[in-house]
């Protein structure tokens, strides 16, 4: 038979800023790790101010939590003051204990409780059974000990967050009940009960991933640079500097975070390991975070099963997980990953020089298939990031905006001005605006360019243009920002403007030309239906 455990708590003083003033995702939290045990909620009692505990006055405003057996999940018991909640939560305390002392609750978990006050007969009556209990708030968990609760496991709240809090807890519980936990860490749930299983932090390594989510860094990089070429804002050729060593640090934090997922545990270890791996490159940046990452939650586990405080618990994984990884950076990958990202961008600089033109126009006749074939995030991206690490642009970037964005946008804009039916019109229009104003969605000439094999054709034509434009001009630039603002974040702004109309009239002209002829061909077919009837 399961065992049943109850949540009993508020939301707190020092935990109202660490998830108390969020109660759905914190019970939702706890309730992911208790299924994750194979342990039934049996009765919750939660207490949620609109304000700290620690500066609550009976008028404020107050929501009490219940548990619905049926629909297995947190409702609402009643709303008003914080007076007249209590009022409730003291009825709900008195029906917890009755379930404790009919043996239908085996275990409790205590956050921020009162034990002589909204708690009082839950804490009594845990006492008589003698029920394994854990939790958080040192001085109510004091207390509540001292009325002769049997606590497992104790901590403070600072430093904590629901998921740590949430493991912990159950790792108690599981250990003095015997039972096999593991911890779902890197997945959540919703109140509704939407659960996903736990996954290896090995399978959560993703460098595509992290190169995309890291990829606003790099264009408030990019940002900086152009605004250091005003004369009147020279001095942020400095600001820009140092961006470039954060760029590691961003990646570090990113990689920690998805690896581990332990909320802002990885982030402080993500931090340290990039900090101390920033001599390494955006490449070092990587390896040191998804080395934090994996110590976090080794480190973690290992600390709650020694049964150290939360508080301790945090700060040992964030802090000493990011210390070892970054370390061994420092010392031993450092000088490898910066001479690895030298030589990627060397190659490809040296490939550039040889023929610019021709590596403009091979560059973007490969960009559309690239992507197609799902080639694109998983290297050319990358690519495109190492050189913007050191120069704040990239040719690929370039080749980027000019063969994929205008290209998309020249495909969309011909067919607002001329599609072969009003439909498509409609279709058109927003991916053309996404385009033009933020460089991004490409995929809005997908439909127009699978379903007529010219226009695809002329796509790739069109970038290959673009392409050799951005070659013969010698332009480095980036996508993912306004068209309009993209060649002031080139070196060339003149080159960037040309490059970048070519590729999207030229692609303009192919399209609407298509699409008249297929008008035309349509419209033949009609007459000559019309003529035989």
């Amino acid at each position: 038979m399961k065992k049943r455990v109850a949540i009993i708590g508020s939301s707190g003083g020092n935990l109202y800023s660490l998830g108390g003033k969020e109660p759905l995702k914190l019970l939702d939290e706890l309730l992911l790790q208790i299924e994750a045990a194979g342990v039934e909620c049996a009765s919750i009692q939660f207490i949620a101010a609109k304000r700290s505990m620690d500066s609550v006055k009976d008028t404020t405003e107050t929501t009490l939590y219940g548990w619905d057996q049926e629909l297995n999940k947190p409702m609402v018991i009643a709303q008003g003051t914080l007076k007249e909640v209590n009022a409730e939560a003291e009825t709900m305390d008195q029906e917890i204990a009755a379930k404790i002392a009919n043996g239908e609750i085996d275990g409790l978990i205590f956050m921020s409780a009162d034990p002589n006050g909204a708690n009082k007969h839950v804490v009594e009556a845990a006492a008589k059974r003698k029920l394994p209990a854990t939790g958080t708030g040192g001085t109510s968990m004091a207390t509540i000990s001292s009325k002769g609760v049997h606590v497992i496991s104790t901590s403070g709240t600072t430093g904590t967050t629901n998921r740590t809090r949430a493991v912990t807890f159950m790792t108690s519980l599981s250990k003095h009940w015997k039972i096999a936990y593991r911890p779902i860490i890197g997945k959540a749930t919703s109140s509704e009960g939407n659960q996903v299983t736990s996954e290896s932090p090995w399978k959560r390594i993703n460098i595509r991933g992290m190169m995309l989510s890291s990829l606003p860094g790099f264009i408030a990089m990019a940002l900086v640079l152009a605004l250091s070429k005003i004369p009147a804002l020279s001095m942020l050729g400095d600001v820009f500097d140092i961006m470039i060593k954060a760029l590691p640090v961003i990646l570090a934090v990113i990689a920690a975070k998805q690896v581990s997922d332990l909320d802002d545990v990885s982030i402080v270890a993500g931090i340290v390991a990039g900090v101390l791996s920033v001599n390494g490159g955006i490449i070092g940046g990587i390896i040191g975070g998804i080395g934090a990452g994996l110590l976090v939650q080794f480190i973690f586990r290992k600390c709650v099963e020694w049964k150290f405080p939360a508080t301790t618990v945090n700060i040992a994984a964030g802090g000493i997980a990011g210390l070892i990884s970054g370390l061994i950076v420092y010392f031993l990958i450092a000088p490898i990953a910066l001479q690895i990202g030298e030589g990627i961008r060397s190659l490809l600089d040296t490939l550039v020089a040889m023929n610019p033109v021709l590596a403009g126009l091979i560059a973007g006749l490969l960009i559309w298939p690239s992507i197609i074939a799902g080639i694109y995030h998983a290297a050319i991206l990358p690519i495109v990031l190492l050189e913007m690490e050191r120069t704040g642009n990239s040719f690929l970037g370039a080749i980027d905006m000019v063969g994929l964005v205008m290209v998309s946008a020249g495909i969309t804009l011909a067919n607002i001005v001329a599609p072969r039916d009003k439909g498509e019109a409609a279709v058109a229009a927003p991916g053309f605006l996404i385009n033009v104003g933020f460089g991004t969605f490409v995929e809005a000439a997908y439909p127009f360019m699978f379903s007529n094999k010219f226009i695809f054709a002329g796509a790739i034509l069109s970038s290959g243009f673009g392409g050799l434009l951005v070659g013969l001009f010698g332009v480095r630039g980036t996508a993912y920002v306004p068209s309009v603002m993209a060649p002031f974040l080139s070196n060339n702004t003149g080159g960037f403007i040309i490059a970048m109309l070519g590729s999207l009239l030229c692609a303009f002209v192919i399209t609407l030309l298509v699409n008249l002829v297929a008008k035309k061909k349509s419209a033949n077919k009609a007459e000559s239906l019309k003529a035989s009837l």
